[in-house]
């Protein structure tokens, strides 16, 4: 890859990552900062950390093709300044209903589409899967990064500042947009990485398809209710103070990756995908009944969360993947267009949900909605067919 397209790759991945990390900071600190808030309670703490996946799921789509008629940068631009909006409404709210006001806005922004269109149009067609691969990375990295990062800036600036920090975040993609992307000389509707309405249709009749969007709904549904949790868990129940979490997160995430990581490579090079995942799905199913049931200490929950976030990276690296290989012809960015739009709807109803029945600290209740989830997705999963061999009869078929 050519310096030139380098810098825009890279460019376009750190917007891509600024929005991720302010979006994804707060997960493991916001319940317990939630509960000084005025109105505060289970139910709207657990919407507020999930409404953002609402709009987003709802605008994911319609900003794509919006981008189409107006072009790329301005509707990035609209979703940056909406983040940064929303940053700083949540910021400033001492209600819990403002904050949800300022989540919402944050996921107003979805321009995760758009800004693979761009990338699409700004990159040659012989450079575009290192360039795609750069922003895949880049967002898996970021998550890791988001959950150890979170509790360490919560230690110095609290809720509040990390609210501010994104909204910096914002600021900061806006100038990278227009110092260090150049605008296309043409606008192109490139299936294979934005939405079609027309083969809607076709993507959402795929069984094959829905396995993996039920998949992704479930993961990030999971995630959510995990999060709505855990924090009340760690601190009320084994006594591991907040601004000390990011000691259990910190060897977690880098632990799970290194675990996760090699897994994926086998799992691609010897086309067993199909049985990396569903064991993959029994190990989160194990590490929530784990923290159900079995004894707790600091040590024994960083060794089920180490399996959880292990199994996690694999299952949120490899769902993507299953979706390019198994989109029909000039269709795969329907297919992950709907996928995206799935996943933030699961963050959404597992924060709903798991507010709602996280009445009393009732942990069980939580963790029974995931186990419920995750056992529909085991099931719905055995069905699936071999990934590799039904690509292989698609790249023949094109």
């Amino acid at each position: 890859m050519t310096s030139n397209f380098r810098s825009i790759t890279f460019s376009l991945a750190s917007i891509f990552a600024f929005r991720m990390l302010g979006l994804f900071m707060i997960l493991p600190v916001f319940s317990l900062y939630a509960e000084h808030l005025s109105h505060a309670n289970p139910k709207l703490i657990g919407m507020t950390l999930g409404i953002y996946g609402l709009t987003q799921a709802c605008l994911q789509i319609p900003f794509g093709l919006l981008s189409d008629r107006f072009g790329r940068k301005p509707l990035i631009l609209i979703g940056l300044i909406l983040f940064i909006a929303g940053s700083v409404i949540a910021a400033l709210s001492n209600s819990i209903y403002g904050v949800m006001l300022g989540r919402a806005l944050q996921g107003s922004g979805a321009i995760g589409s758009v800004i693979l269109a761009l990338l699409a149009d700004l990159t040659p067609v012989a450079e575009r899967t290192k360039a795609m691969a750069i922003v895949g990375i880049t967002i898996a990295m970021t998550f890791a990064i988001a959950i150890i990062l979170g509790p360490v800036l919560n230690t110095f600036v609290g809720v509040r500042g990390i609210f501010w920090l994104t909204a910096g975040l914002g600021v900061l993609g806006i100038l990278m947009l227009y110092v260090g992307i150049p605008k296309p000389a043409s606008l192109s509707i490139n299936p294979e990485v934005e939405p079609v309405l027309s083969l809607v249709k076709n993507v959402v009749s795929q069984v094959e398809l829905l396995r993996l969007d039920f998949g992704i709904f479930t993961l990030h549904a999971v995630l959510t209710a995990l999060f709505v949790m855990l924090p009340t868990l760690l601190e009320n129940f084994l006594g591991i103070a907040e601004r000390r979490e990011w000691l259990v997160y910190l060897p977690v995430i880098l632990i799970a990756f290194s675990i996760a990581i090699p897994l994926i490579a086998i799992a691609e090079k010897r086309g067993k995908l199909k049985l990396f995942l569903l064991g993959a799905i029994l190990a989160v199913i194990s590490a929530i009944l784990s923290i159900l049931f079995l004894p707790l200490n600091m040590f024994l929950i960083s060794i089920y969360l180490t399996l959880f976030f292990a199994a996690f990276t694999l299952l949120e690296a490899s769902l993507p993947s299953l979706i390019s290989k198994l989109a029909p012809p000039g269709g795969k960015g329907t297919a992950l267009g709907i996928y995206s739009s799935l996943q933030f709807f699961g963050i959404f109803v597992g924060g709903s949900v798991a507010g709602n029945l996280f009445v009393a600290n009732n942990f069980t209740a939580v963790g029974l909605f995931c186990l419920v989830l995750l056992v529909l997705w085991f099931l719905f999963a055995l069905g699936m067919k071999n990934p590799s061999q039904h690509s292989d009869k698609q790249m023949q078929a094109r």
